[in-house]
């Protein structure tokens, strides 16, 4: 495949949960992202990226995984004879318990699928277990997998077997006292009984095979994407979910007592913390000075992990690497402190404020020391990720440093058009942006096109001026009008916009599904604990997608638009699904 900036490119987000197939048990999984890079292809999209893949704790959000390796079992395809082991009379009998009608029915109801799905997994690892008391051969390649993965795997399998210990839930500072570290817990285990240590290291075992059968199927997947001449691009968040194997693992490495997160952004009008605070993630922060002695064994780990099944990774919040804008508590307490005045903040936490960290840009000499360090770890994470592509995403508040500093590494940028101006608030346009960047109007995080349309001409909506701002900045950027109420979306904004978008000098032109299909469906609102928050789904399977005569006009338009504007070679066949 051909992945050089040199060549410029398009590609489509897309949540892998939101996907479906007709068989699927109720959630996204590798089945079908094959389907989906399929139909992508068809399109000219040459990048299918997905959202982070390792493994979610309880509240289901992909950007606060339980471990920086560990893959989300519940992508995991699972079907009579896959894993191998999994035997017809075995997934039947769990399937008869569960009604997939309703479970595929409206958004992901990630609590039922994953039981549904770990039930398929014990009735496989058992199988795979009598196999292996019969013929020691028959484990071979998962012994090989875990003695080369064992550098995180041992912990991770141990931090899962106790989250089975306490409720399956992976708070650890409120697990039982004998668990509250490794250590404590591992001289609890010794303490056990003969037979109590036995089922123990069983469950911990079930969760190294667990990992097994997912990595062998990512790579798959990553195997047929190349076969397709199709790039996956996945994604990194810069920050640790506090609840997982690693912090439990290594704490050491990590300062506890302080919560990552980013400066008070007014973009986001229906986050009032946000707003007056920052977004508070509760991310620990890193111990650099304690990586660096250990060559920064754990990134390299972590990023050697992402690069066997990607062949694009972007860098959620690049920025921290440089600096991290931090809070002294926890997110729990946000509602505590958003009434609260600067002074009545600092006097109700002793002083402590929020801030960057380790040091804010306010001088030359800070902004110096900044964009060294950033840069001294940077090189760590790209020495690890050999021939992957490395993309930052570097939104928000960006200090004047790093942008350049990225470049110079060969770390792709991003370009959200509607945030790209000059100085005096003209839009930059397209033919001058950097080629080492990404283009796109939405991540993940962000209104659809759709929504912004219809937000901006709602009557009495608090939000319709920064939609209508959004939307003017786009069209700016496009070269066509502001639009209006009366205006068409698709023949006055969809297509020229999204030609537009194609045309920018950008090595990679993003278009997130919901875009693509001019859907108003947003996958996760900041700030909120919305239930619909990482559980939409799409509509339609991608059989569905193809029946559609509405959207085949569509993505009709998208491939004349790909080819007009260079991104895929023309060919006679319009029918891209012929």
């Amino acid at each position: 495949m051909n992945l050089s900036p040199d060549r410029k490119i398009a590609g489509v987000l897309t949540p892998l949960f939101a996907l479906r197939t007709e068989t699927d048990l109720g959630i996204g999984d590798l089945e079908a992202l094959r389907q989906f890079i399929d139909w992508a292809t068809g399109i000219g999209f040459r990048i299918v990226q997905l959202l982070p893949i390792n493994e979610m704790g309880g509240d289901h959000s992909p950007y606060n995984a339980i471990s920086s390796v560990a893959l989300e079992p519940t992508t995991l395809h699972l079907a009579p004879g896959s894993p191998a082991d999994l035997s017809p009379e075995d997934f039947d009998d769990v399937i008869a318990h569960n009604d997939l009608e309703k479970l595929r029915k409206g958004p992901v109801k990630h609590a039922r699928v994953r039981h549904l799905k770990t039930a398929l997994l014990e009735k496989s690892f058992m199988n795979f277990a009598r196999c292996g008391e019969k013929d020691p051969t028959y484990s071979t390649d998962f012994n090989t997998f875990c003695e080369n993965e064992r550098a995180w795997l041992v912990d991770y399998a141990f931090f899962r077997a106790l989250m089975e210990e306490n409720g399956n839930s992976e708070r650890w500072d409120q697990w039982r006292e004998e668990h509250f570290t490794a250590d404590s817990a591992r001289d609890w285990l010794a303490a056990q009984s003969p037979e109590k240590q036995t089922r123990f290291d069983e469950r911990a075992r079930f969760h190294r095979y667990v990992q097994w059968i997912a990595h062998s199927q990512w790579t798959a997947v990553k195997s047929y994407a190349e076969e397709r001449g199709v790039g996956l691009m996945g994604d990194i968040p810069f920050g640790v979910n506090y609840y997982s194997a690693d912090v439990y693992s290594r704490r050491d490495e990590f300062a506890l007592e302080w919560s990552g997160g980013a400066p008070p952004e007014p973009y986001f009008k229906d986050d009032e913390f946000t707003q007056k605070w920052g977004q508070n993630w509760g991310i620990p922060l890193y111990r650099w000075d304690v990586m660096r002695t250990r060559n920064f064994a754990w990134w390299r780990q972590r990023v050697r992990g992402v690069r066997k099944v990607f062949h694009v990774f972007r860098i959620d919040h690049v920025l921290g690497f440089y600096r991290i804008y931090a809070f002294p508590w926890r997110p729990q307490r946000n509602p505590e402190f958003l009434p609260l005045s600067w002074d009545e903040m600092r006097e109700r936490h002793g002083g402590a404020i929020p801030q960057f960290y380790p040091r804010d840009d306010s001088t030359w000499e800070n902004c110096e020391a900044n964009r060294r360090e950033g840069e001294e770890f940077l090189r760590v994470v790209l020495e690890e990720s050999g021939d992957t592509r490395v993309v930052g995403e570097d939104l928000g508040t960006v200090p004047h440093y790093v942008r350049p500093s990225l470049r110079s590494l060969g770390v792709a940028t991003f370009k959200i058009p509607q945030w790209e101006n000059h100085d005096d608030g003209r839009s930059i346009a397209g033919s001058d942006y950097q080629r080492l960047s990404v283009a796109t109007y939405a991540t993940h995080d962000h209104k659809p096109l759709r929504a912004l349309w219809q937000e901006a001409f709602a009557k009495m909506s608090a939000t319709a001026p920064q939609a209508q701002h959004d939307l003017a900045k786009i069209a700016e950027f496009a070269g066509v009008p502001p639009p209006k109420a009366e205006a068409d979306f698709d023949n006055d904004f969809y297509s020229p916009v999204m030609e537009a978008l194609f045309r920018s000098e950008s090595w990679i032109a993003i278009v997130m599904i919901t875009d693509l299909l001019a859907r108003k469906d947003r996958f996760n609102v900041p700030g909120t604990a919305a239930s619909s928050n990482w559980s939409r789904r799409m509509q339609k399977t991608g059989e569905g997608l193809d029946a559609s005569p509405t959207i085949q006009k569509r993505l009709t338009l998208i491939r004349e638009l790909l080819e007009k504007t260079g991104r895929i070679e023309p060919r006679m066949n319009t029918d891209f699904h012929g």
